[in-house]
């Protein structure tokens, strides 16, 4: 078993901590044994736990567990790169999120985690061109989560959603990678035009809680916005914004803000 372990924490150590840590959490936790054997210990990978997770919650009088699961089943098997994702997203919770203590919270407990996978299969499925399933899951994971994320938007990996309360991102949205944002966080067009209309988020970048970025502008990579403001305007690279409409008040004070999640307007203490 040790040896069998030691193997699998070579090729996918994200796997195998979560693997540790729930063995442990039902050790902990004996009421919770039937929920974390059922979600993590009877699977074989995390491709498969995710799978089972996105079905438990998605699952309606409307469509069975079963079935999304095996939708779910053959997203992985399809594109690896959806379960790479969550890895690099599982990190970067636990790096970022001062509540996050195991890699194992997001998988069971995180509603923002938890919904970007969900999204992230439903970006799959918009690119199979089976768009009014995609519309399914996008209804369930906003009816579900709070979390209203078009299937059509694309977002990288290693992505952060603390909270995840009211988060809305459009049809014709970007979030490149390693970004963070907060709850009540919208992505968002300005009127009724039908092109590319919403808004593209470079890398790094840390959008505080109730921010509001609305049409076709670039937000700079590693750039911070601040809490409660409303974002109309290109942004430049490594720059704070604030205020209703925001403006550039300075620099990010750091190299990757999304990261060090300080968001104060005087600039990132550790940098």
């Amino acid at each position: 078993m040790f040896e069998t372990r030691t193997k699998l924490a070579q090729v996918d150590p994200v796997w195998s901590r979560i693997l540790s840590e729930a063995e442990q959490a039902v050790v902990d936790e004996p009421l919770l044994g039937g929920l974390v054997h059922s979600s993590i210990l009877h699977h074989a990978s995390i491709e498969n736990a995710l799978a089972y997770r996105i079905s438990l919650k998605l699952a309606s009088g409307e469509m069975s567990e079963q079935l999304i699961r095996e939708i779910c089943d053959a997203a992985y098997r399809s594109d690896p790169a959806l379960a790479l994702s969550a890895r690099a997203d599982i990190v970067a919770v636990y790096e970022r999120d001062p509540a996050c203590h195991r890699f194992l919270q997001p998988l069971m407990f995180f509603k923002g985690f938890q919904a970007l996978q969900a999204y992230r299969v439903a970006h799959w499925l918009w690119g199979q061109g089976r768009r009014d399933l995609a519309y399914f899951f996008q209804m369930r994971i906003s009816e579900n989560f709070g979390v209203d994320i078009h299937p059509a938007a694309r977002i990288g990996k290693g992505i952060m959603i603390d909270h995840a309360h009211s988060i809305v991102i459009g049809e014709t949205a970007v979030v490149g990678d390693n970004v963070s944002m907060l709850h009540s966080v919208t992505l968002g067009g300005t009127g009724k035009e039908e092109e590319d209309r919403h808004p593209k988020i470079g890398d790094g970048v840390l959008i505080g809680a109730g921010a509001k970025v609305l049409g076709n502008i670039k937000i700079g990579h590693c750039s911070r916005i601040a809490a409660g403001s409303v974002v109309l305007h290109d942004v430049p690279p490594k720059s704070t914004v604030a205020g209703v409409p925001a403006k550039v008040v300075g620099e990010a004070g750091c190299d990757q803000p999304s990261v060090l999640m300080d968001q104060s307007l005087k600039g990132c203490s550790d940098c």
